[in-house]
């Protein structure tokens, strides 16, 4: 066998092994018996269609016609948004990719500034190939990388002038972290210093009360716009909304329309959407702190079982959601957290393992309403467990 066949034979072997290895997870989510957040993509199609038409009647008049380009029950759900976060108007989007970049084009036509300022880790910058400069004609320059958001003199200081601050809050890719409030608060103000705007990308917006101590609408006071998520942390089916001045908002739908999002009829998002926000929202404070006894278990099971590194960042989570940190590579921690589902029932690690540099390996852990009936010692147990799984350990 020539040598270009012999690596052909092995990638189809390794995207085989890969693909198996995926139609375990997805099994194993669905069978688990125990997991700290099961989420939408372990159900069905038909549960999903099932649950929503049960919850639906509680947040919308189904006898009502069905929504034609945004009118009707997307229409409700923009109201919802705009007052739950103290603004004039809303806008839904299909995607939070394409909310962001029209907010900000339509922000850097007023400033006459297309250059926006962010951190080296936001969302777009890392998981949109380039849409800004690619798509918008906007112009991203980092503020920093450092897994933190920025400093009020970093944003005060940057030695080029910006039309636009964006704020990632909380800060998914560097453990979805937020500032203090004061620290928010001297951030937005050096902004204000420069004469920019203030942009939110509040993807998971929603369940940083918490940590900040302030209701929603008093944190988006802060911003001229937010961008917010329905599908991330509220577990709709997808979509978005843009909140800002009326006149921001009636711009952004004419953009919504040339970006191709005003979809001809969008019911069954937008309902899953308010059902999000009737029942997902108010619980979202008791999984945050859940997801702090949760970590300090995690942080305590793996210390007892001696395994030389391990971290959970942030040691206290500031949201519902944080990462762990292991000294092997992924594939060896995927493996352990599957086979510890299929012998147990019990899935520990349900999110993906990415490698995080030679021999580490980092995950994401949500703590939803699942979580809420795992105590202290229940955690530590399954570490304990998942560990003996692992390469040389013994059980």
């Amino acid at each position: 066998m020539s040598d270009t066949a012999e690596q052909v034979a092995e990638q189809v072997e390794e995207r085989s092994a890969e693909e198996r290895l995926r139609e375990r997870r997805r099994n194993a989510v669905r069978a688990a018996r125990r997991v700290l957040w099961r989420g939408g993509l372990a159900l069905s199609v038909g549960q999903r269609l099932a649950a929503l038409a049960e919850a639906a009647p509680e947040v919308y008049d189904l006898d009502e016609p069905a929504d034609i380009y945004g009118n009707g029950v997307v229409a409700a759900l923009e109201d919802r948004v705009a007052a739950l976060l103290g603004k004039e108007a809303a806008a839904f989007f299909p995607t939070g990719t394409m909310a962001q970049q029209v907010a900000l084009r339509c922000w850097a036509a007023r400033t006459g500034n297309p250059t926006v300022a962010l951190h080296g880790l936001a969302h777009p910058e890392l998981h949109e190939r380039n849409a800004f400069t690619q798509v918008s004609g906007l112009r991203p320059v980092r503020l920093t990388s450092e897994p933190r958001l920025p400093t009020a003199d970093e944003v005060r200081d940057f030695e080029e002038p910006y039309g636009a601050l964006m704020l990632e809050l909380p800060l998914r890719d560097a453990g979805f972290v937020l500032p203090t409030w004061e620290e928010l608060t001297e951030l937005v103000a050096a902004a204000r210093e420069r004469d920019v705007v203030v942009h939110f990308d509040g993807a998971r917006l929603w369940e940083t009360t918490v940590r900040f101590g302030r209701p929603l609408d008093e944190i988006a006071d802060l911003a001229d716009s937010v961008y917010v998520s329905f599908y991330k942390s509220l577990e709709g089916f997808a979509g978005a909304a843009l909140a800002g001045p009326k006149t921001l908002v009636e711009e952004a739908k004419t953009w919504r329309h040339r970006y191709g999002g005003t979809a001809f009829q969008q019911f069954p998002t937008a309902l899953s959407a308010l059902v999000g926000l009737e029942r997902e929202l108010p619980r979202l404070p008791e999984y945050v702190r859940h997801a702090r006894v949760v970590a300090a278990a995690l942080r305590e099971g793996f210390a007892e079982t001696g395994v030389a590194w391990a971290r959970v960042h942030p040691e206290e989570p500031h949201t519902h959601q944080f990462q762990v940190w292991l000294p092997y590579d992924p594939d060896v921690l995927i493996d352990a957290a599957v086979r510890q589902v299929e012998e147990t029932g019990i899935y520990l690690f349900t999110g993906y393992w990415e490698r995080g540099g030679p021999g580490l390996a980092l995950t994401e852990v949500t703590v939803g309403a699942a979580g809420l009936e795992w105590t202290a010692d229940d955690v530590k147990a399954a570490v304990a467990d998942f560990v003996t799984r692992l390469p040389g350990v013994s059980s």
